[in-house]
């Protein structure tokens, strides 16, 4: 799976109007929501918050008051195309005045965000798990040596460590069956996207 590696953002200006594009990558609609709800308080008066995303092959788009059909889909047109997926397009959109038509509309959105792709850093995602462990601290050395291909991506020390790993799905069975050797129970599994080395 193809996704940005980071949020990038772009600026252009068609016939006196701003066009403000925000690319993020995303994993869940949460963060949709939250990322669409903090560019209007950035943006704060703008005409039109238009937006397209695809979060694990589901595709949303909105015009947000733009004629039907001339912004969100033109938007989500261009990372279809790009065969991009967990991401979400934000075009800010500040009138300047001056009415560029539908077919004026739809070239400036696509536009906005190819130009903007053009700034961001494509990388490919894999399936893969985030799984938590929790062991006593004489097992520590035992799990270091175990883990020390694996992007551990939190540990906390409380009366048991607690690590959280990624790994990808293909060496989960091996991980699984190495922890049950040393009688470490899995207490949390969840399904994500591990970036390809």
């Amino acid at each position: 799976m193809r996704t940005i590696e980071k949020k990038v953002e772009n600026e252009i200006i068609i016939n006196k109007s701003r066009f403000i594009t925000v690319i993020y990558p995303v994993n869940n609609i949460d963060e949709i929501n939250t990322y669409l709800n903090n560019i209007k308080e950035e943006y704060k008066g703008a005409t039109h918050y238009c937006y397209a995303y695809i979060l694990n092959n589901i595709s949303r788009c909105s015009d947000d008051g733009e004629p039907s059909k001339t912004a969100g889909y033109p938007m989500l047109n261009v990372i279809t195309n790009q065969n991009i997926n967990n991401i979400l397009v934000i075009v800010i959109r500040y009138f300047g005045g001056i009415k560029l038509g539908a077919g004026g509309l739809v070239r400036a959105y696509s536009n906005s965000v190819s130009e903007c792709l053009k700034c961001a850093h494509i990388i490919n995602l894999i399936e893969g798990f985030e799984i938590s462990i929790s062991f006593n601290y004489d097992d520590i050395k035992q799990i270091d040596y175990l883990l020390n291909k694996y992007q551990i991506i939190n540990k906390e020390y409380n009366e048991y460590i607690k690590y959280t790993i990624v790994v990808k799905k293909e060496e989960f069975e091996k991980l699984e069956k190495n922890l049950n050797k040393l009688k470490i129970n899995i207490s949390k599994i969840k399904e994500t996207y591990i970036r390809e080395n």
